[in-house]
């Protein structure tokens, strides 16, 4: 039986030249593909691929969630990056949990276990 070996999301997007920008801001490397209609960023081992659509509907945003060691640096990190961040706050299910949109609407929500 074949294994699998990691999952990337694709986001959809309009701009990708304003939202590749948005993640080196956040710390990733990114890289944008010959025809200027798909890239991908890269951070730690993590990929969030990028994908144009004209026929791009506000509903279908993407969302994805990154298991960080500590959320309150991250978060701290982003911001002095200039990046608007939804603070981190504690969960019932025993996560400290921010998120980052996108210009493009995109949700990346980070999480660590609380901190007793």
């Amino acid at each position: 039986m074949g294994s699998l070996k990691r999952i990337a999301p694709i986001f959809p997007v309009r701009d990708l030249a304003t939202t590749l920008a948005h993640y080196q801001r956040l710390g990733f490397t990114t890289r944008r593909y010959e025809g200027g209609g798909y890239g991908y960023a890269t951070r730690d081992g993590v990929e969030i691929h990028l994908g144009v659509v004209t026929d791009h509907h506000p509903e279908f945003r993407g969302s994805a969630y990154l298991f960080v060691d500590d959320a309150d640096d991250l978060a701290a990190e982003w911001r002095s990056a200039g990046v608007e961040i939804h603070s981190p706050e504690d969960t019932d299910w025993g996560q400290r949990e921010g998120a980052v949109i996108d210009p493009e609407g995109n949700v990346l929500r980070f999480g660590s276990p609380i901190r007793t």
